[in-house]
């Protein structure tokens, strides 16, 4: 999962996924597929290590304000936690990868999705605050989260990116929802 996500999917060769995971290129293989089989697994992997954790700050455990500060928090934790990690997997690999592969599109629709309905889950819990409908909000909010990602891949602070959501959820919750 680190090697793709440090080095991107292209740049990520077999010979140095086989050594990082202490594999053989034949095991590599007939447990995986290919390539894209080790990075779906990692992508996977990573869904489950780091996305679940983040999606969980939703609650609702507060205010509709409080739980997406949790969120975007988390969201700016992950995406610059690490130095040799800095973005996302999804937002920043995946993204990168799918182009004109369907697999990798497909899997990427998928995890931009799931992400968009947790947060209209939440959303919809305030639904009568929102000045918007639910889903079309946790779209924009979603896309939000995925634009701090690329900008922590691209050397943005964490107090940078922090204040980039504060502002954002200002712009786009009205104070009855907070």
């Amino acid at each position: 999962m680190k090697v793709f996500w440090e080095e991107g999917y292209e740049a990520a060769s077999v010979d140095t996924l086989c050594r990082k995971m202490g594999m053989p290129r034949a095991s590599l293989y007939q447990t995986f597929g290919d390539k894209e089989g080790l990075f779906l697994a990692a992508i996977g992997h990573y869904a489950d290590s780091r996305i679940e954790p983040l999606v969980a700050t939703l609650g609702p455990k507060g205010t509709l304000r409080e739980d997406l500060s949790a969120f975007f928090d988390a969201v700016v934790a992950l995406a610059t936690a690490e130095e040799k990690t800095k973005g996302c997997l999804i937002s920043s690999v995946l993204s990168d990868a799918a182009g004109s592969n369907p697999r990798l599109r497909a899997e990427l629709d998928l995890r931009f999705g799931a992400l968009e309905n947790k947060l209209a889950e939440r959303l919809e819990v305030d639904a009568a605050a929102l000045t918007a409908p639910a889903e079309g909000l946790a779209k924009v909010l979603a896309a939000i989260a995925r634009g701090l990602m690329l900008r922590a891949r691209s050397g943005v602070d964490a107090k940078d990116l922090r204040n980039t959501a504060a502002i954002a959820l200002e712009t786009l919750l009205p104070q009855t929802a907070a």
